[in-house]
Formats: C-alpha cells, structure tokens, sequence
C-alpha cells in the first residue's frame, strides 16, 4: 500500500511542474500564454463562471479574470 501512495505522490509532484494560469490573469493574458483553448464553455451563474479545457487543465474564470486552474486527471490505460 505504501508503494502505491509513493507513487501517486511523485505523479502529483510531475503534475505540480505543469505551467497553467494564474488567479487574476485575465483571459486575453491566459489565451496570449497558452494559445487557443480546446474548448470554451458559455458562462453560467451570477457571477458568470466560464470554462475554458486545455489539454492538461481547465480554467474557471469570473467574468474575465482566472479564478482557478485545475489540471486533468490521467485516465488509466484500459479505461474508455
């Protein structure tokens, strides 16, 4: 059992490493660092909350502005 949390904390460590936006960049900023998203998801809510995915994360925004950056689980190889 210890092996397996060793290893699920190195992965959460790789993860840790991978560039993503910043609370309070705004989505001009984040869109000019990491390109185009993959997708774009119409806001929701009072405030809106939009989402954009990227390949290794998603990004909540408030109004413009980054609210959270949450990277993507790796789905294990012999899920569908």
């Amino acid at each position: 059992m210890s092996e397996v949390l060793l290893i699920d904390a190195v992965k959460a460590e790789q993860k840790a490493n991978i560039p993503r936006p910043h609370r309070g960049e705004s989505m001009k900023t984040v869109e000019q660092r990491f390109g185009a998203p993959d997708s774009k998801h119409a806001a929701v809510g009072d405030p809106p909350i939009t989402r954009w995915d990227y390949p290794a994360f998603s990004v909540y925004f408030e109004y413009d502005k980054v609210i959270t950056a949450v990277l993507k689980r790796n789905k294990p190889a012999n899920s569908q």
